[in-house]
């Protein structure tokens, strides 16, 4: 059984990387090695679609924070696409919803 699966779509200067599963300490590296081959191409945007994600703890987050850290050091962007109600609580408790680009769905990109 695969604990994360990451796919990955590229259209119109748009990134998008789709996490299904769990994005923990055990599957962050997945995660850093995709960002790292999709950063290299410097898309303006690039979307974490954490739609399908079932668990995400503090690596995982970290993880996300220091993607849109280096994404606003280069004057690109990283938009998140909201996760179900256990994964979006940890943005909402953090407070990170406030300070990372949230969306509902990729839809709601301008």
């Amino acid at each position: 059984m695969t604990i994360l699966e990451v796919e990955t779509e590229e259209r119109d200067g748009l990134v998008r990387i789709a996490l299904k599963g769990e994005l923990d300490l055990s599957t962050v590296g997945q995660v850093e090695e995709e960002l790292g081959r999709a950063e290299s191409d410097r898309p303006p945007i690039i979307v974490l679609d954490l739609g399908s994600l079932s668990f995400l703890d503090s690596t995982g987050l970290r993880l996300i924070v220091t993607a849109d850290e280096r994404a606003r050091e280069q004057g690109r962007r990283v938009a998140i696409v909201r996760g179900p109600g256990a994964v979006d609580r940890v943005f909402a408790i953090t407070k990170l919803g406030e300070r990372l680009e949230m969306l509902d769905d990729i839809a709601a990109l301008d």
